[in-house]
């Protein structure tokens, strides 16, 4: 039976599980954090904006395109794609189940490749990860036979 991967996240943790099938239930396969997620935006930037030199006599200030926690959110989305990513080119899975809030979403899918990204057959835009196991399951219930 080929095994499906569920990645449970947010966009400061996530939990990968694994189901090989029928009645095996789930599998924690690794538990990730991204306690930077979790930081005020203020601790995240310097003190101040950098300068900016521009044509005529003065110089203004620069502020970043995107929040901080923004950033974050995309460098922890960016390594669980990774994660995903390497699992399919190593044939560690052929099925994927993403399971995160709306924004978080967005961004897990931007950064997953386009074969990794055939293999999510479902997509639960919810917060699950504080969810135990059996809450989990019965969540996932309609997409997979624990």
């Amino acid at each position: 039976m080929a095994t499906t991967w569920i990645i449970v996240a947010n966009a400061s943790q996530a939990k990968l599980y694994a189901n090989t099938g029928p009645k095996k239930g789930l599998k924690l396969i690794k538990d990730l954090q991204h306690p930077e997620s979790r930081e005020k935006a203020s601790d995240l930037v310097s003190d101040r904006p950098g300068q900016m030199h521009s044509p005529g006599n003065g110089h203004r200030a620069s502020q970043p395109k995107t929040d901080p926690k923004t950033n974050e959110a995309r460098h922890f989305a960016q390594e669980l794609a990774r994660e995903l990513n390497h699992g399919r080119s190593s044939g560690q899975v052929a099925r994927l189940i993403l399971v995160a809030p709306p924004a978080f979403m967005g961004l897990i899918n931007e950064k997953l490749d386009g074969p990794t990204a055939h293999l999510v057959s479902d997509r639960f835009e919810k917060d699950y990860t504080k969810s135990s196991e059996k809450e989990l399951a019965g969540h996932l219930e309609s997409c997979i036979y624990l």
